[in-house]
C-alpha cells in the first residue's frame, strides 16, 4: 500500500498567466468568440447597432468566463493510494484517489484524470461536481497487467471548467506512484529434493532447529543456561561455573540460477519461455524461503540481488517476507542479458558454498551444457529445468545440431549428477517438481536424504 499526495493551485500565480487561460478556451468558447467578432464587423459595415451589441455580448462571454476562471483561487489537495503496491502478473490492483478542497471557496465542476501506462488499461477519467469548502471526494479504479515490470502512475491531472463550458484549465500534481507487477508464484509441494551438504558421514543434513555437536571449548555460565550443560571439569579448573558451548546450527542453503541470455530464449510476451522461467524462479525462491533455507538468486551474468548476504537471504525469520519482496522486485524488472555463456555464473558457484542448486536453463549448446554440468560439483544436490525449444515456438531450422539435441543436453547434465528435466510448453512447475522427486527416488540423481523441502 502506497500513498502520495500534493496540492494543486489555481489562480493568477499559475505559470503562463492569462495567456495560458485564453489558450484553454474550448471549442464552444472559440466559436462564441469568432461569432461575436464576425457579428461586430458586420454590424460596423452595415451600421446595425443592435447587431453590434449582440456581437459584443457573444465575444465577451468566453472572455469573461476565462477571466473569472483565471482569477479563481482554488487550493485542491490530492492523494493516491495503491492497494496493493506489489501485485502478481494477471492480478488486479485498486488505485484510490482522494481530492480535498482546502480553500475557502467552493469549486466548480472538476474533471479528474490520472496518467497510467497503456499496458495497465485505459486512462481513468472522473467528473466531480461542486466540492464545498473543506469537502472531499474519493474515487477509485482498477489496473491490471499480464506483463511484469514497474509502472509509474501519475501525475494526477485536474481540469477546471466554467459553468458555461467556455474555458478549461489543467493543473497537475507533482507526485506519482509506482506499481510493481511481479511474476506469478506457483505453490510447490514439499517433496524431498534437498541434496546433502558434502562431508557428513551419516548422509543427512543437520536439522535447522537442533544444535550441533558440543564444542570442546567451554564458556562462562550465563543466566538462563541449562544446568545440565555445566562442564564440571572446567568449573573446577577455573573456579566458576562453566557450560559446554553449542556450535551454531547450520542453515541449509539453496542457490537458484536463472539463465537470462537473449540467445537462449525465443519469443516474447506473458506466455513466452523466458517468462515461464522467471515465474519458476520466483516460485522456487518463495518455496525455499518458507522452508527455512538461506536462498540466493543468481543469473548467468554472475549478479545477484542487491543487499543479500554472502549466503543469501535467510528464511524462517522475520526478514524472510522482506527478502522475498526484494527478490520479487528484482525479478519484476529482470530482462535478457547480452551474454553468450554461463562462465560468470560458473565462477561464482565454483568459489561459493555448498548446498542445493536449482537452475532454469534456456537453450544450451554443447559447450554451455558441459559448463553447466560442472556446476554441480560444489553443490549438495542439483536440479535443472531445461527449455524444450521445439515446443516453445522455435522452428526446427533455427536449432543447430541434430533433432535430439535437447536429449543430449539432458544426458550430459544427468551424467554429471544433475536431476535434469525437459520443460515442454504448457507444463506446470508443480508437475515438474513432483517428477523431479520421482526421478531422484528412482535414479538417485540428487543425493541426500530428507531435509527441509
Amino acid at each position: 500500500m502506497m500513498t502520495h499526495g500534493g496540492t494543486a493551485h489555481t489562480g493568477r500565480e499559475d505559470r503562463g498567466g492569462l495567456r495560458t487561460t485564453l489558450a484553454g478556451l474550448t471549442t464552444r468558447g472559440r466559436s462564441f468568440l469568432a461569432a461575436g467578432i464576425a457579428a461586430a464587423i458586420c454590424a460596423y459595415v452595415l451600421g446595425q447597432g443592435d447587431l453590434l451589441r449582440v456581437g459584443l455580448l457573444l465575444a465577451a462571454l468566453p472572455l469573461v468566463c476565462a477571466a473569472v476562471l483565471h482569477r479563481t483561487r482554488y487550493r485542491v489537495a490530492g492523494s493516491r493510494r495503491l492497494s496493493p503496491s506489489r501485485v502478481p502478473a494477471g492480478s488486479e490492483a485498486r488505485v484510490h484517489l482522494r481530492m480535498e478542497n482546502v480553500s475557502r471557496l467552493s469549486t466548480g465542476l472538476l474533471m479528474l484524470q490520472d496518467r497510467v501506462p497503456y499496458v495497465l488499461g485505459p486512462r481513468p477519467r472522473f467528473v466531480l461536481d461542486r466540492v464545498e469548502a473543506g469537502g472531499r471526494r474519493e474515487v477509485s479504479y482498477r489496473v491490471r497487467s499480464d506483463l511484469r515490470g514497474r509502472y509509474p502512475l501519475g501525475p494526477l491531472q485536474l481540469r477546471l471548467t466554467d459553468p458555461f463550458g467556455m474555458c478549461e484549465l489543467t493543473r497537475s500534481f507533482s507526485a506519482y506512484d509506482t506499481l510493481t507487477v511481479i511474476p506469478r508464484v506457483e505453490p510447490l509441494p514439499p517433496v524431498r529434493l534437498t541434496g546433502e551438504a558434502k562431508g557428513y558421514g551419516d548422509g543427512r543434513q543437520r536439522s535447522l532447529a537442533l544444535a550441533g555437536e558440543d564444542d570442546v571449548i567451554p564458556r562462562g555460565y550465563r543466566h538462563g543456561d541449562d544446568l545440565r550443560r555445566v562442564h564440571w571439569r572446567s568449573t573446577a579448573r577455573y573456579g566458576e561455573l562453566m557450560v559446554r558451548r553449542e556450535e551454531q546450527p547450520q542453515r541449509a542453503r539453496c542457490t537458484v540460477l536463472l539463465d537470462t541470455r537473449g540467445i537462449a530464449f525465443q519469443g516474447a510476451g506473458p506466455d513466452s519461455a523466458f517468462e515461464w522461467a522467471v515465474a519458476g524462479v520466483a516460485s522456487t525462491l518463495v518455496h525455499m524461503l518458507e522452508r527455512g533455507f538461506s536462498v540466493r538468486l543468481l543469473t548467468d551474468t554472475g549478479s545477484s540481488v542487491p543487499g543479500e548476504g554472502a549466503e543469501g537471504f535467510a528464511g524462517a525469520s522475520q526478514e524472510s517476507a522482506d527478502a522475498a519482496g526484494l527478490m520479487m522486485d528484482t525479478l519484476a524488472v529482470i530482462d535478457h542479458s547480452e551474454g553468450m555463456g554461463l562462465s560468470r555464473a560458473y565462477e561464482v558457484l565454483r568459489g561459493g558454498n555448498e548446498g542445493l542448486l536449482v537452475a532454469f536453463f534456456g537453450d544450451l549448446d554443447e559447450e554451455q551444457a558441459a559448463l553447466a554440468a560442472k556446476m554441480s560439483r560444489r553443490s549438495g544436490g542439483a536440479l535443472a529445468f531445461l527449455l524444450d525449444s521445439d515446443t516453445w515456438g522455435r522452428e526446427p531450422a533455427d536449432v543447430p545440431g541434430s533433432p535430439d539435441q535437447s536429449e543430449e543436453r539432458l544426458r550430459t547434465l544427468r551424467e554429471a549428477g544433475w536431476t535434469a528435466l525437459l520443460v515442454p510448453r504448457g507444463v506446470s512447475l508443480t508437475e515438474l517438481w513432483r517428477e523431479a522427486d520421482r526421478q531422484r527416488t528412482g535414479v538417485g540423481a540428487v543425493s541426500g536424504a530428507e531435509g527441509p523441502s
